[in-house]
């Protein structure tokens, strides 16, 4: 992922008011990994519901504001994060909703989708399997993950900018 600057950030929220971008807190961006990453997200450390999640669309930054669902699913089960497709223990998967971006959002309408509950997908997809016979390359598998969770942030992201 290319490198993101804390302006970049606040100007490419597609689904948040003004009041809104300018009280967003913001990660540790010199600490971000970037070339690790295939966008980036973080939770909000005053309200644990609100999430945030940026990525690059061509040459555009494109962010969007998430809300956690206040409940969780069972504990005991497992549950899969619709992004980077693990299956977890249920309680690292959280529901997200994403206003819509322009009136839509305003009028109250959402779209929705199970992602891991710390947002850190790219880094998830990273742990490497072993090498077997069936997988003899394990850098493949993490490039194939990678291109994946992209796609589907991708799409995510657009379905929340749909305004019809």
């Amino acid at each position: 992922m290319k490198p993101l600057t804390a302006e970049e950030i606040r100007t490419s929220m597609v689904n948040a008011t003004r009041g809104e971008i300018d009280r967003m807190p913001l990660p540790g961006l010199h600490e971000v990994l970037w070339e690790d990453r295939e966008y980036l997200g973080w939770r909000d450390p005053r309200a644990p519901l609100r999430g945030f999640l940026v990525h690059w669309v061509d040459d555009r930054a494109v962010g969007i504001t998430l809300q956690a669902s206040g409940a969780t699913m069972r504990p005991g089960i497992s549950a899969m994060c619709s992004l980077c497709r693990t299956p977890q223990p249920a309680d690292q998967v959280r529901l997200y909703a994403a206003p819509r971006a322009g009136q839509a959002g305003r009028d109250g309408n959402t779209v929705g989708t199970y992602i891991c509950a710390d947002l850190a997908c790219s880094l998830i997809i990273r742990i490497t399997p072993p090498a077997s016979a069936m997988q003899p390359d394990p850098a493949a598998v993490v490039s194939a993950r990678a291109d994946a969770l992209l796609d589907r942030v991708t799409a995510f992201t657009a379905g929340v900018m749909k305004t019809a």
